[in-house]
């Protein structure tokens, strides 16, 4: 039975690692990927729509990243979204497509991008743990209606606590390839 409550939440668990990866994915290593500015709003005649909607997001190179809008008239839109984002890039609209340029990374720069990875991993954990106490409660709540045994409710907090312990690896795995990245220079 316990086994039962933990796996119907294990996707729950799932989506916080997902979640996890895209925000890390945006995090700047002083190459140029297109996850760092997909998602930004576009004020788009009038509505805030994620670039990846309106434009295609390419890296010809490793420290540039090309966007062209499938709309020429987005692109003043597109240059402001950039800006005004808190990436401080600077992009460059030529008429057909707008070009930002990744500067390198300082060394205090990439201190401070770990900083923000290690609040997001932090974050993470806390949707985890926020998870488990959930999935805990269902259990004590199964044991006191009669559902299960305290001896399985023991055997579920023991079960419960493996799989956590194995997300928070997952998360804490995440956590150090992404620092690796940000401090290769």
């Amino acid at each position: 039975m316990y086994n039962e409550i933990i796996k119907k939440r294990e996707s729950d668990l799932e989506k916080a690692i997902e979640h996890l990866k895209i925000e890390t994915a945006k995090i700047r290593t002083g190459r140029a990927n297109p996850s760092m500015v997909e998602d930004l709003l576009v004020d788009y005649y009038g509505t805030k729509t994620p670039m990846k909607q309106v434009a295609s997001i390419n890296t010809p190179e490793p420290r540039m990243i090309v966007i062209q809008p499938w709309d020429k008239g987005a692109l003043t839109a597109i240059e402001t979204a950039i800006r005004e984002s808190d990436l401080n890039l600077n992009p460059n609209n030529d008429g057909a497509l707008v070009r930002v340029n990744i500067p390198m990374l300082t060394e205090d720069r990439r201190k401070d991008m770990v900083k923000i990875l290690n609040q997001k991993t932090e974050d993470g954990r806390i949707v985890v743990r926020s998870i488990r106490e959930e999935i805990w409660k269902e259990i004590q709540d199964s044991q006191r209606d009669g559902k299960i045994s305290e001896d399985d409710k023991f055997k579920g907090k023991d079960k419960l606590q493996e799989i956590v312990d194995e997300y928070n690896k997952k998360i804490e795995d995440i956590r150090t390839k992404k620092e690796a990245e940000i401090m290769t220079v």
